[in-house]
């Protein structure tokens, strides 16, 4: 899965937060000054041929609709993250955090307690 831009990151956001859109409906979602219609449905077939957004015909209209949740999108840019920048390495990467002083010993202690407890 490809990591989306800046833009395209807003657009997702949008479809998470509110369901199916028309590119209309998606457009009055944000501030002036707007994006153009047309820019903006560009931008949207590029998420979908990249597999992000899927789309129901209402004659020569589109409806389009997240086919990638959020959570699902966190997970898959957290694993290429940690595979770019960590070697693919967890343990890089929390150990990272705890020298960033992002995260203690103590919530270290916290997720070590949580995963012992799953089944």
């Amino acid at each position: 899965m490809k990591k989306l831009t800046r833009k395209e990151e807003v657009i997702m956001n949008h479809f998470w937060d509110h369901g199916p859109l028309f590119v209309r409906e998606l457009r009055e979602l944000y501030p002036e000054p707007r994006p153009h219609f047309s820019t903006l449905s560009t931008q949207v077939r590029t998420l979908q041929e990249a597999g992000f957004i899927g789309h129901k015909a209402y004659g020569p209209t589109y409806q389009y609709y997240a086919r990638v949740s959020r959570e699902e999108y966190k997970q898959r840019s957290l694993i290429w993250l940690i595979d770019k920048y960590f070697d693919n390495s967890y343990i890089s990467a929390v150990s990272a955090l705890v020298k960033e002083e992002k995260i203690t010993v103590g919530e270290l202690r916290e997720l070590i307690d949580l995963v012992e407890k799953q089944p």
